[in-house]
């Protein structure tokens, strides 16, 4: 199954393929990547992460509410990993509500770290994020 030879030899021997292509993935696989040429590549994609991370790093290192949880020369660009202040510990539930009722949901952190989790995807258009740093500083204006 793993050896190419098997499957280059069946197409040959009979006409028919080893095993059927996942052609549904392929598709996938096609049309992202004719997107990531149309925006510019993978050096047009990554400036546009490296954007939307800085947009929302910026704002857990300005806002007194939260703070990261790796060193700023370790921090993801996909994956934003952040928890409240020691002050603020209590208003945990509070955020995550006032997150979900802006439509900010699945931004719950690792269960064995607790906090939060931004998951910033190539798919998370930048309109996203700044959405949710302004939902973090309208959070701040009403809780700190």
């Amino acid at each position: 199954m793993v050896d190419y030879k098997t499957h280059v030899g069946k197409e040959t021997r009979d006409k028919s393929m080893f095993n059927t292509p996942p052609v549904f993935p392929i598709f996938v696989m096609h049309e992202t990547l004719k997107w990531v040429k149309e925006i510019g590549g993978v050096a047009a994609m990554n400036k546009i992460n490296v954007h939307k991370a800085d947009l929302l790093y910026n704002e857990i290192d300005r806002n007194k509410m939260f703070k990261g949880t790796a060193v700023k020369e370790d921090r993801s660009i996909m994956n934003v990993c952040f928890v409240m202040n020691e002050e603020y510990k209590e208003k945990e539930a509070d955020f995550m509500a006032f997150a979900k009722e802006r439509g900010m949901i699945g931004i719950k952190g690792h269960r064995s770290v607790g906090g939060f989790r931004a998951s910033i995807y190539n798919a998370c258009p930048t309109e996203s994020v700044e959405a949710f740093v302004a939902c973090m500083q309208e959070f701040e204006k009403l809780n700190a």
